[in-house]
Formats: structure tokens, C-alpha cells, sequence
């Protein structure tokens, strides 16, 4: 399985190096650089993690399972890497500086307690696949510094993470900065797994019984963190995505309106070129959508407001709902006596009942209207109805 599973996490760890690599031409600061370095280390520490690179580097260095304490050294460089991010994304770059110094100092104790308890073993043989389960059993001193100071980096990066997170205005790298918090799990599932060697170990028991999660506990989580890392840089590209799928839709439930009403009153429309983006079109519809309904405002009657007023109280709508499903039943019923060839006649009828206040609001409002529109039906023949103020939904004047 570390075949199979390493490699790919080295590749996926690259790849966000050399795209990070790419950032640095424009951002010099020491978080992109402390991020750059995560990356780097991380692709390093998979590679030489792969059996067959694992046997290589140690016979190229004359030293057994030497591969093993350099990627476990490497891993917690790569915490340090991850905290200076945090820190300098949270502080300014002295105070971040100065509240990296202690974490620093605490890693390079854990680095020469580590290198000295691995000289003072002795490894018989290469275990490129079972390195931690052997070490758990015959020098449990040094694998409990390694587990102790991983479990406390990885919650350390947690809480930075989340206390970055609640202050940080940019959206993709709070949810950037959640989602490298929330491979926390992922990470104690690796170390309980190695704690559960040593304990196993004193007992003359061997923790191969749980050894498979092990790579994909460290696969989890080092692509959760990569995702998490880099999310800031190309979450914009989603948000583009979701902007232009949501006005795809927009213009999809808003144009089978726009068509019927300005079918009768055509001189608001404009002619576009066919390679005018979608927000520009949109926006036409909407200003078309408004100068048509008040060139048929001389078509509708007060009656009618107060006929659909009744009918979309009828259906249970109120608030914007409700002057929505009023204003398109005036629009479908101006439309209609207009197509039937009827008088124009000024009755002094206000074609809008709702002032949205921007142009997101006016484009809800546009969307509820345009669903109403097909809802409701003309009313060219009504009686009177109440027209006062008080019987108004909200106090408006219809």
C-alpha cells in the first residue's frame, strides 16, 4: 500500500509546491515562503517514505533505516513550516518572528533528542514498511519524543488555524484555513496508531493489526492540508463558477418574461453582440424588464392591483412574495389588453409596488416576479375592489 498511496501524496505535495513556487514572483512574504517550503517538504518526505526510494537513500548514505529518522525529522520541520505561516498570517512579522522563537527552539530539542537516541540503536536491517512498528517495540524512547511533539505541533496548527480563521476578511482562506484545521482527526488516527505500537510493543505484540490506516491517515490528511493551503489562491476561481451558474440561471427563469412583455412594447430593447458576457445581459433584461412595465402601466388598472392583491393573499403570500405576484399580474394583464388591441388610457396606476434597493435585490425580486408571472393570470374584466391605503398589504398604495 505505501507503494501506491506515498507516491501519490508526493505528487499531490509537488504539484502545490511548483504551484506556490509560481506565487512567489509576486508575493515575497514570509508566509508564502514558509508555505512553499510546507509543500517542498512534504513532497520529500513521501518520496523517501516509498519503499524502494526508502532502501535507496539509506544504502546511498551508509547508515540503516536512516530514511526513517530523516522523514520523521522532516516532519517536524514541516509543522514549523506550517506554524510560521499561521503566525505571520495572524501577527506582524516581529511579533510573528518572536512567537515563532519558542516553537522553533521546542522542534530543534525534539530533532537532536531524536538523531541521538537513533544513533544509539541499533538497526539490523531496512524496514522501509515497518520502521515505526519495530522502533515502538525496541526503542520506545525514541518514537514517544517523535509521537509527543507531533500531536502537539498538529494541535498547535489546529488552534492557529481556527484563531486565524474568525478574524481573516477573506472568505476562501477562512474556509481554507477550517479545512486544514479539520485534518486534525486524520493526524491523532496516525499517532494513535503509533502510540498503540509502543504500548503493543512492551507486551511482545506487534501493531501490524493496524498498520493499513497509517498511510491513509497521513494521505487524508496531507491532501486535506494541501487543499486547505492553497485554497485561498484558486477558491476564487469557484466563486466565478457559482456567480456564473447562478446568472445562467437567472437569465434562464427571467428571459421567457422578458420576451412576452417586450414582444408588446419592443423600443427598451437593445441589441447586443453575440459575445457579450452573461452579466451584461442580464442587466439589460432587468433595465428591459422595467422600462417595458412602465410603458404598459397605461394598460393596467387600479382594479386589477386590487384583484391580485386578493388572489396572492388567497395563496397564502405576503412581503415581497406578495408584491411580486401583484406586479406580475398587472404586467400579464397590461400585456394582454395591450396585445388584444386595446386603448391605451392613463388611470394614474404605479406599475411598481417594491423599490429593491440594490442590484441583487432587484434581481430576487425580478426572479420572484418572473416565477409569479407564469403563476397568475390576466385580469382584464374585475370589479371593484378595495383601493384605500389601510387595505394595502404593508401600507402600500395600490
Amino acid at each position: 500500500m505505501n507503494s501506491i498511496l506515498y507516491p501519490v501524496a508526493a505528487g499531490i505535495a509537488f504539484a502545490a509546491f511548483l504551484y506556490k513556487l509560481r506565487i512567489l514572483r509576486t508575493d515575497r512574504s514570509p508566509a508564502q515562503w514558509a508555505l512553499c517550503g510546507n509543500f517542498l517538504i512534504s513532497a520529500v518526505i513521501f518520496t523517501v517514505s516509498t519503499p524502494a526510494v526508502w532502501v535507496a537513500l539509506s544504502a546511498f548514505v551508509g547508515i540503516v533505516n536512516f530514511s526513517g529518522v530523516f522523514t520523521q525529522s522532516l516532519a517536524m520541520l514541516l509543522a514549523g513550516c506550517q506554524q510560521l505561516v499561521l503566525l505571520h498570517l495572524t501577527y506582524e512579522r516581529k511579533v510573528a518572528w518572536r512567537k515563532a522563537r519558542s516553537r522553533l527552539i521546542g522542534i530543534g530539542a525534539v530533532l537532536i533528542a531524536m538523531i541521538a537516541l537513533f544513533v544509539f540503536a541499533t538497526h539490523a536491517s531496512e524496514s522501509p514498511t515497518d520502521f515505526a512498528v519495530k522502533t515502538a517495540r525496541y526503542y520506545p524512547a525514541y518514537l514517544s519524543i517523535y509521537i509527543a511533539a507531533y500531536v502537539w505541533n498538529q494541535i498547535d496548527v489546529c488552534v492557529l488555524c481556527w484563531r486565524h480563521a474568525r478574524v481573516s476578511p477573506r472568505p476562501w482562506l477562512r474556509r481554507g484555513l477550517r479545512l486544514a484545521a479539520l485534518t486534525l482527526p486524520a493526524a491523532l488516527v496516525y499517532a494513535g496508531c503509533r502510540a498503540a505500537d509502543i504500548i503493543a510493543g512492551q507486551f511482545g505484540i506487534t501493531g501490524y493489526a493496524w498498520e493499513p490506516l497509517v498511510p491513509v491517515a497521513l494521505l487524508v490528511g496531507t491532501v486535506g492540508k494541501t487543499i486547505g493551503w492553497t485554497l485561498p489562491d484558486w477558491g476564487r476561481y469557484i466563486t466565478s463558477a457559482q456567480e456564473w451558474l447562478f446568472h445562467r440561471r437567472l437569465h434562464y427563469e427571467l428571459a421567457p418574461m422578458h420576451r412576452q412583455i417586450t414582444a408588446c412594447v419592443p423600443e427598451p430593447v437593445l441589441e447586443l453582440d453575440s459575445g457579450e458576457d452573461i452579466r451584461t445581459r442580464l442587466y439589460r433584461i432587468v433595465v428591459e424588464i422595467r422600462d417595458a412595465q412602465w410603458a404598459l402601466r397605461l394598460w393596467m388598472r387600479p382594479e386589477g392591483a386590487s384583484a391580485a392583491w386578493r388572489e396572492g393573499e388567497a395563496l397564502g403570500l405576503h412581503g415581497d412574495g406578495l408584491l411580486a405576484y401583484i406586479e406580475a399580474a398587472q404586467l400579464k394583464t397590461a400585456a394582454a389588453a395591450k396585445a388584444e388591441g386595446a386603448e391605451p388610457v392613463d388611470q394614474s396606476v404605479t406599475p411598481r409596488l417594491a423599490e429593491p434597493e440594490d442590484l441583487a435585490a432587484e434581481l430576487a425580486f425580478q426572479r420572484k416576479m418572473a416565477r409569479a408571472f407564469y403563476r397568475s393570470s390576466p385580469i382584464p374584466n374585475v370589479g371593484p375592489g378595495p383601493t384605500t391605503p389601510a387595505a394595502s398589504p404593508e401600507g402600500t398604495n395600490l
